[in-house]
């Protein structure tokens, strides 16, 4: 059985039932435990919003759960799943992507940052609210910060705010010709290289992608 009695939140591993591929992880408590039983879906409890969190009812990419299993102690949970739709709020079919590699302490501290898409130091968002735009933002936050040698972001933000103006008025011309003569794949990666210097822009000019989500919000009729 399932032991809330230490602690009211467990971890969750997600597990696609098919591949056997591990997804996401995540914690419950009893109720979102409950409520996994009861509707054949994933619910977690977001310990940033402290409320329950349906898995998917913003994205579509639901947690279809085939089986619950509880550990030999009872204090951690294996959902195995038919996902719809990649796990990761990055688009990627699972959240476990990236290899950590060896190295000093200061790399393996980089490479930390970089994956919870925060700067060094700085409280790490919930993986499962993080937007993928601000994921890239804070890196690019922590690029502008420590100024690393060999970084690209970097050496555009030392360049003044002409060169990454430049660079998106450039991206934008080959996301509008890439959109009426090539490829659907060759339109994203355009697409992905314009949205990557608008933000390198907006982090020159000291703007910050909430500002301009907030804009977008105020024009909704």
């Amino acid at each position: 059985m399932v032991n809330f009695t230490s602690s009211p939140l467990i971890p969750a591993i997600a597990q696609d039932a098919k591949t056997g591929q591990v997804l996401m992880t995540a914690y419950m408590n009893q109720e979102s435990l409950e409520k996994t039983l009861e509707s054949g879906q994933a619910w977690f409890w977001s310990r940033s919003r402290q409320e329950l969190w349906h898995k998917g009812a913003t994205s579509g990419n639901y947690l279809n759960v085939r089986s619950v299993v509880a550990d030999c102690d009872g204090d951690t949970i294996l959902l195995l799943v038919n996902p719809e739709g990649p796990a990761c709020h990055t688009g990627a079919v699972s959240c476990f992507f990236t290899e950590i590699p060896a190295g000093t302490p200061e790399q393996e501290a980089e490479v930390m940052a970089a994956l919870r898409g925060a700067p060094i130091g700085a409280p790490s968002p919930e993986v499962e609210e993080a937007h993928p735009m601000d994921v890239l933002f804070a890196i690019i936050e922590d690029r502008k910060a420590r100024n690393p040698a060999g970084s690209y972001t970097a050496q555009l933000l030392s360049e003044g705010i002409d060169r990454p103006a430049k660079k998106v008025v450039e991206e934008a011309g080959e996301a509008a010709i890439a959109a009426v003569s090539q490829s659907d794949q060759r339109v994203i990666e355009e697409m992905a290289d314009l949205w990557y210097h608008s933000l390198i822009l907006l982090s020159a000019r000291g703007l910050t992608p909430a500002q301009v989500y907030h804009e977008l919000q105020s024009r909704r009729r």
